[in-house]
């Protein structure tokens, strides 16, 4: 992964994520945008593994709807975005091959 990818993940998912993790993720999907979704989706899963709202009253009120709307907000912006190693809409990688027929030319004295 190059470092162009690597800061814009970093930007994306915060400075304390691993880069290690990040790397490894990366060869196995092969874009950076991808590997970003897939961190978000985990970050959402983990969230709503967990009671979003916990009230015990007169002691403390803990409420997290408010990650879960982030995080949800930052996926859709992602899947509608394109990453630093995206390759534009409408370009081709494939390498072309295209063949002319060669004649010889007529040739008059």
């Amino acid at each position: 992964m190059d470092p162009e990818a690597l800061a814009w993940l970093l930007a994306q998912l915060g400075p304390t994520t691993s880069t290690d993790d990040l790397t490894t993720r990366h060869l196995r999907l092969g874009t950076a945008r991808a590997v970003a979704l897939e961190v978000l989706a985990e970050r959402r899963a983990a969230l709503l593994a967990d009671p979003l709202r916990l009230v015990v009253d007169g002691v403390v009120t803990m409420d997290r709807t408010a990650n879960l709307t982030g995080l949800e907000r930052q996926l859709a912006v992602l899947e509608g975005a394109s990453g630093p190693d995206d390759t534009p809409a409408g370009t081709d990688t494939a390498h072309q091959i295209e063949t002319v027929p060669i004649r010889a030319a007529r040739r008059t004295r």
